[in-house]
């Protein structure tokens, strides 16, 4: 087996650097929107929100400490609940999770790069520009694990620079205390505040990633679990202070009248038009690190469940050996697979075929439901004895499905829901018959240790 190559240090990077994307950055005026320009109901929202990550990451916790083996939310669905739903976990996030959200990460990044240089702004560039940068990204990891590792803790590091700065000038120049107390006066006008659970949702999601290189963690079962548990906290701190941060800075009125714009006049406002441009390398930077993070784990899809017989040509996804951070044909079946999405979620912003919506939509609530298997899991494992703690055992699980309920919550307030809902069925449904079909292959795998041999 080779050498682990990540340690407790990178793990939180990869869930941070997921996690906090360009998101962040350019939907705190949505929130505004939808409270009505109350900053304190949009604290609450992100308090909300980050019970589908700050519980679900403590209940996941629990399974990655008794398992180190290769596949991550794989491995924990094969082990703790049955190999079915672990081959549609596995092909649920290789053919539809990872790569809708990779391509669409992708497309940011090449909007923000054509920016930057003054390319002109059309979706054929920012398509192929983006392309660009996913193709770099799979060529780096494929290349060098370490060197997929080193770039994810440095845009870390990076992308918190302008977080931390707009938060920091807006807490000390702004008054966010008499921002706060005017807030607490008044009351929420309506109910639709429930629509930007969705936003916010997206700006959180991500972190299950890290569980992907669980097998490549130096002392997984004590590191996993501790950045599962540092890195949700971490970024619900961060987006807290930047999002209160801002709005001391430049109130909430002027961010719902800029729109997606405010973050660049607030780079302005305090650095000039040569602090506009840098924070726009910073937010490339940032983009770029949510991308790596997604492949990152993407490519680790194939030959986690190539190892299970789960998934057809099984024999053909061999782990990688010596330098190589992945193997070759996992990178294939991952690229394409994010090209094919990069494909229609160019047709659907070319036709306007999903309106305010794009197809890293599609799985992102149904993907919270599907942890409720998980969670679910964690609370068996407490009836048999094996958690002896209530809290760890029953209260946290059960916090985290309210957690998932409550982002299906801004699912369904999205009228496209049934279609993607349909969509993610499908893609179950496949999972299911390819299951079906090659049910004893996949038992005869299940006798063999799925975490022995060299690292994918």
């Amino acid at each position: 087996m080779e050498p682990r190559k990540y340690g407790l240090f990178t793990a939180v990077a990869m869930i941070t650097g997921i996690v906090i994307g360009s998101g962040i950055f350019f939907k705190s005026y949505n929130i505004l929107v939808f409270t009505g320009g109350n900053v304190l109901l949009g604290v609450v929202i992100f308090c909300l929100c980050a019970f589908g990550i700050v519980f679900g990451s403590l209940a996941i916790a629990q399974l990655a400490s008794r398992s180190d083996k290769i596949g991550g939310v794989i491995t924990y669905a094969e082990q703790f609940c049955s190999p079915r739903i672990a081959c549609c976990f596995g092909w649920f996030h290789t053919f539809l999770y990872y790569p809708t959200l990779a391509a669409v990460v992708s497309w940011v990044a090449g909007i923000y790069t054509c920016t930057l240089f003054g390319w002109e702004n059309t979706l054929e560039r920012q398509v192929l520009v983006g392309l660009g940068w996913m193709a770099l990204l799979f060529l780096q990891n494929v290349l060098s694990a370490r060197l997929g590792g080193y770039f994810q803790n440095a845009s870390t590091v990076i992308k918190l620079i302008p977080l931390v700065l707009l938060a920091a000038a807006g807490l000390i120049w702004g008054r966010p205390g008499e921002l706060l107390a005017r807030d607490l006066q008044s009351t929420a006008g309506s109910s639709g505040w429930i629509a930007a659970i969705g936003a916010v949702a997206f700006s959180f999601d991500g972190w299950i990633v890290s569980t992907s290189i669980a097998h490549e963690i130096k002392d997984s079962r004590r590191n996993l679990p501790l950045a599962l548990l540092f890195a949700p906290l971490l970024i619900l701190a961060v987006y807290i202070l930047y999002f209160v941060g801002v709005c001391a800075l430049l109130g909430p009125e002027e961010i719902m009248a800029l729109g997606p714009d405010h973050t660049y006049y607030a780079a302005q406002l305090l650095l000039g038009s040569g602090g506009a441009k840098v924070l726009l390398v910073f937010i490339i930077i940032s983009v770029l690190g949510t991308v790596n993070g997604l492949v990152l784990g993407l490519l680790r899809m194939p030959a986690a469940l190539s190892r299970r017989k789960m998934l057809f040509g099984a024999g053909h996804f061999v782990p990688a050996q010596g330098r190589m951070g992945a193997s070759v044909p996992s990178a294939a079946l991952s690229f394409g697979v994010c090209l094919l999405w990069m494909g229609i979620h160019y047709a659907t912003q070319r036709w306007g075929l999903l309106p305010n919506s794009d197809v890293s939509e599609i799985s992102i609530a149904v993907n919270y439901l599907a942890y409720i298997f998980l969670y679910g899991a964690v609370m068996r494992l407490a009836r048999s004895g094996e958690i002896s703690s209530v809290w760890w055992g029953y209260a946290v699980p059960a916090l985290a499905i309210v957690g998932s309920c409550f982002i299906l919550m801004g699912g369904l307030s999205n009228p496209l829901f049934p279609w993607y809902l349909c969509i993610c069925g499908a893609v179950i449904a496949a999972a299911l018959l390819y299951y079906q079909g090659h049910r004893e292959a996949i038992g005869t795998a299940g006798e063999e240790d799925p975490g022995s041999g060299p690292a994918v």
